[in-house]
């Protein structure tokens, strides 16, 4: 009797304190002046901004078709995790992919494709070779685009570096400075130098010349960062809870607080600068030096390729990064991600074409990036002219990420983008790492697959005639007529 009068007095209080919490809640909302739906319905208004919330994660998984979702569908997401776990690229019953919609990609297959014996491996090509002391062969078409220290975790830099290693594909840091975990597979790692210069920087936060010649008896090129496609004209920003002790060392910058980078560099604001600087840099380290950028039309091309051309060809970079303006980032301005820059569909063959007409097509590599996550799209690159691929958010889904889409709130269920180890412990680097090296080398393999069914030997033959694009008639346009080949104008000369 006395356990019977123990549990009506337990169960009285908590009604009690029930009614009283939504009492307190009514008050509340009914009072507050920010929400006119909770001043009209207090309590149950919250209901309204719960279902909003979770609104977008039921849409993921029980609502949109197959082909429907942005920044990337089921569709790919399916294809790119079937490469990392390495099952396979084959389906069955046909294909989802909608090849009457304008932008869709046809692959021109050859009547007689490629023979197994008469395939070739693909070749390497190298970065900076004649211009500098230590010049970088790069093995691998698809490679690992930059992605900081801080806007991914400690496992998963670590499972990437891995994983590049074993695949001989490339690791670029981003901007967020080189990280122990960057260096423990013993990949081919690029160092980004992005506008805050975490990294390389002095004690009054310019360039250290001194930290560039330390990194580079470890790092096999340098990379430029002007912007990138999610937010071009805006700095990197990484937010104060995920500024942890160990990130803050290494950018040399306060813990806890909001990590956000100047919208270029202070020390170059014109061509010459830049070329000056990419200059500098290849002497004091014999690396190559290349320039990241989005592209919002022919202006920067025009005055890269005119400067180039007055200075000569030491002065160019060994390398062009071009981001579309469908790039990701883990935290952008919507306005930035939205509406600012090139896709990459018009950034690249601009970019391309400018080099060719310049005669410095064979001088300068071309690196394509943005939502190139499929051996399709990385093969359609190719085509244009690019010769190598970036993807960061193909390489975030081999390691498990969902799309949840909160990469900025430190709180990735997956263990990809926090910092919180519990959350981490989703992300198993032994496992991870496998991962990540399959999905390079199965995106390689794909793209060398599509090249032997359009009738060349690897994929560096394939050109634009062997890719046609479906435009808004329903009917297809082979790219080398959207984008016909130019003319050198003039042979480049060394001053």
């Amino acid at each position: 009797m006395a356990m019977g009068i123990l549990s009506y007095g337990i169960g009285t209080l908590l009604a009690f304190l029930l009614i009283g919490g939504l009492a307190f809640l009514f008050i509340s909302d009914v009072t507050q002046k920010k929400h006119g739906v909770l001043r009209t319905y207090p309590v149950i208004g919250h209901l309204r901004y719960f279902f909003e919330q979770l609104g977008e994660y039921f849409r993921q998984y029980f609502f949109a078709g197959d082909r429907d979702e942005m920044p990337f569908n089921r569709a790919t997401r399916a294809w790119v995790y079937r490469l990392a776990k390495n099952e396979g690229g084959t389906i069955g019953f046909g294909s989802t992919y909608d090849l009457h919609l304008p932008g869709a990609l046809i692959f021109v297959n050859h009547p007689f494709p490629i023979l197994e014996e008469e395939r070739l491996p693909t070749p390497s090509l190298v970065l900076g070779e004649g211009y500098c002391r230590d010049p970088f062969e790069a093995r691998s078409i698809v490679n690992i685009s930059g992605m900081s220290f801080g806007a991914i975790s400690a496992p998963a830099v670590t499972a990437l570096s891995r994983g590049a290693a074993l695949a001989g594909c490339w690791m670029d840091t981003g901007e967020g400075g080189l990280s122990p975990y960057h260096l423990e597979g013993g990949c081919d790692v690029i160092m980004q130098i992005g506008t805050a210069k975490y990294g390389v920087r002095d004690a009054q936060g310019g360039l250290s010349e001194e930290r560039l010649t330390e990194l580079a008896r470890v790092v096999r090129a340098f990379e430029i960062k002007l912007s990138q496609g999610a937010k071009p004209g805006k700095g990197g920003v990484l937010p104060g809870r995920k500024v942890t002790a160990e990130i803050a060392q290494i950018r040399g910058i306060p813990e806890g607080r909001d990590s956000i980078s100047p919208n270029r560099h202070r020390d170059i604001a014109s061509m010459n600068d830049l070329l000056d600087r990419v200059m500098r840099i290849r002497e004091l380290t014999g690396r190559p030096v290349g320039v990241k950028t989005a592209i919002g039309g022919w202006r920067f091309m025009n005055e890269l390729t005119e400067a180039v051309a007055r200075r000569g060809l030491e002065s160019a970079p060994d390398f062009i990064a071009v981001d579309g303006g469908e790039g990701g980032s883990g935290a952008a301005p919507q306005a930035l991600a939205d509406h600012m820059s090139l896709s990459i569909e018009e950034a690249l063959p601009r970019v391309v074409d400018a080099l060719v007409e310049s005669g410095l097509k064979q001088r300068i590599r071309v690196i394509a990036s943005g939502k190139l996550v499929t051996s399709a799209r990385a093969a359609w690159a190719i085509c244009v002219g690019a010769d190598f691929v970036n993807t960061a958010r193909g390489f975030m889904f081999s390691l498990g990420c969902i799309q949840a889409l909160r990469c900025h709130q430190n709180t990735c269920p997956t263990g990809v983008t926090t910092h919180n180890k519990r959350l981490q412990r989703a992300l198993v680097v032994e496992e991870k790492y496998l991962r990540v090296a399959n999905y390079a080398n199965n995106m390689n393999r794909e793209v060398d697959m599509i090249a032997h069914s359009c009738g060349v030997r690897h994929a560096r033959e394939l050109r634009r005639e062997h890719v046609r694009i479906v435009q808004a008639s329903g009917q297809s346009v082979a790219l080398n007529m959207l984008y016909p080949y130019p003319e050198p104008k003039a042979k480049m000369k060394v001053a």
